[in-house]
Formats: C-alpha cells, structure tokens, sequence
C-alpha cells in the first residue's frame, strides 16, 4: 500500500509552552512576577528561578526561556533552536561517543573517564575554590557577605541582582519578549532607589565571565563642581579588553535615567566618567566570580565617604590584595556558606 505524506507548507509554527514542574519549584503567577514590593533582589522574580536548574548559569538559551516562564511567553521551536545556536549553555553535559569514536578522540583511559563523568559527579569533584560560579552560587554567597556587614555599613550602599544587566542585555531574542524583559528589569531597578544611595553594586555576568560595576553618586547633580556621579568597572581580566562592555552599561544607565524620570539630558548622561582601575587579575579561567566578590568585599569595607575622581584610584591598584588574602577569603566564604 502506498502512503501519501501530507504537505506541512501550510502548516502554523509549533509553539510551546514552558511551564515549571510543581514538583521542581513553586509556582510563578502574574502576581510574583509584577510585584514591586520585594525590597530584596535575593526575592526578586528572577532570581525566584535560582531554586530551578534550568537558571543554574549564566546568561544562555537557559535564562532565556527561564525569563519566558516568569512572563508565560509561548516560543515557536525555530526561536528555540536560534537562541540555542546564539547562546550556548556552558553546563550542558558533556557529549556521549561511541567506543570507536572514544578510542579515536583520547588515546588515555582517564580522559575518557572525566568525558563520561556525569555532570553532577563531575561538578562535586572540583573543589570549591576552583569553581567556577554560576549565578545561584554567586548570590548565595553574595547574601552572605552582604549580612556580614553592619546595618550603618548597608545603609550607604545598594545592589542589583547579578542577572539583571544579562537580561536587560538580552538580544537573540523576540523583539516583543525582549521589549518586556527590559521593563520588568527596569522597574525592579526603579524599586531599589539607586539615586538616593552613594553606591550601587552590580554584579555583571556577560560572555560566561564576572566583572563588578559601581554606580558612585548618582543622586548628585552631574554638572557639580565638586562631587560628581561616576562609574567603576573593575575587570580580573583586563587582558579581555573591558572597554566592549561600555556602549551596553552607558545605554542601561541611561534608561536607568529616563525610568526614574530624571531631568538629566543625554549627553550629560553619557559623559558621566566610567574609570577602569588596574587591579589585581585571576590566575586562571575560573576565578572572576570569586575576585568580584572579593572586590566588593574591599571595596565596602574601605569605601570613601565621598568618592571623587580626584582621589582616583584610590585603593584600587595592582597591589591592592595578595592571592593568598583572596584564598583565605573564599575558604572563609564558603565555610559559612555550608
């Protein structure tokens, strides 16, 4: 019998819908996700996700459709496959080979264990201080550090959740998706009342690697003569070129700017000085989350009471702590973390 195979030219994009596992996460209704009363980015809607794997990384297809599951957006498999192929996932389990292919790729019997290693297995045998965090990790142990500092210490700064700048970044996907990710992000920013605080912490993670920017005075009047707001990005990998991510923090703080209605115009804005310190650089692939953790860990403890370019770098130079001070801090960090 012959069969005759249907023709799919007509055919509508397959949609799909993402939704939560109960048994995974609790549920994430409108009300979560539009609530502007959660004081605390460790509440916040996004970071509501860190309980469920598919936001264990950085910014990748993974919070991509993380973000599509707080705002309950439907993805046609096309878009699905082109964020997939334009932000790929660096914890996705290593590929399976067959026996062949194995004895063909790694003339070692060890090598071919830590390939087969399952993820999770493979995630426990790295020790702590060589890991390499991802953004749960990140703020589970930016809380802590946050909670050792005094409450008179707290009150001179505030700080944006680590994934906040990489959504508001977001660009491999929908225009529409993309247009409502950015006034969640920033709204929650609105919430935070960065211009009545001497300094915002913002933790970035873009291209699978941690920089730290300090938003300095932005409450001044940016024509002052005498304190004026600036911007710190202190990078462990200078080597990498830090100048590529200004043209996307000079546009966040700018819609920064015109969201809290601002009087300020945009050239002003965009000359506000973003200063990039030459400080201490990791030794190795995996260690910027720690060095920006340990930057903010400084930074708050020796903090001017009015920052001023004039004083620049301050602190803030090659010496400004050894590898054994950083090694000692993590050790610390993590101990209490556990």
């Amino acid at each position: 019998m012959s069969r005759t195979r249907k023709s799919n030219r007509n055919k509508k994009p397959t949609t799909v819908e993402i939704v939560l596992d109960s048994s995974d996460t609790d549920t994430v209704t409108d009300s979560d996700s539009d609530s502007d009363s959660d004081s605390s980015d460790l509440h916040s809607p996004i970071s509501e996700l860190f309980r469920h794997n598919v936001s264990k990384h950085r910014s990748c297809w993974r919070h991509v459709f993380s973000s599509s599951i707080v705002q309950k957006k439907r993805i046609t498999l096309g878009d699905i496959k082109e964020v997939k192929k334009s932000s790929m996932c660096l914890l996705e389990c290593p590929p399976r080979f067959t026996r062949r292919e194995r004895s063909k790729r790694f003339g070692k019997k060890e090598e071919v264990k830590e390939l087969m290693r399952p993820h999770k297995v493979a995630e426990r045998a790295v020790s702590r201080k060589r890991e390499k965090l991802d953004s749960g990790a990140f703020m589970r142990y930016f809380e802590n550090l946050w909670n050792s500092f005094s409450e008179d210490k707290r009150t001179s700064f505030a700080y944006l959740d680590c994934l906040w700048f990489s959504l508001y970044l977001q660009q491999n996907i929908h225009k529409e998706l993309k247009r409502d990710i950015k006034t969640k992000v920033l709204k929650w920013i609105k919430n935070k009342c960065i211009f009545s605080m001497k300094y915002v912490i913002v933790p970035i993670v873009c291209w699978s690697h941690w920089n730290l920017l300090i938003l300095c005075h932005f409450g001044e009047s940016l024509q002052s003569e005498t304190q004026r707001p600036c911007m710190l990005l202190l990078d462990s990998l200078q080597g990498a070129d830090p100048g590529r991510y200004e043209k996307y923090i000079r546009k966040f703080v700018l819609d920064i700017f015109m969201e809290e209605g601002r009087p300020e115009k945009k050239d002003l804005i965009y000359r506000i000085p973003l200063l990039v310190p030459e400080v201490p650089q990791q030794r190795d692939d995996v260690e910027c989350g720690n060095f920006v953790l340990y930057y903010i860990n400084l930074f708050m403890e020796g903090a001017p009471e009015n920052f001023s370019t004039e004083g620049y770098p301050y602190f803030m130079k090659k010496d400004w702590f050894s590898p054994k001070g950083l090694d000692y801090f993590c050790q610390k960090l993590y101990s209490s973390a556990t």
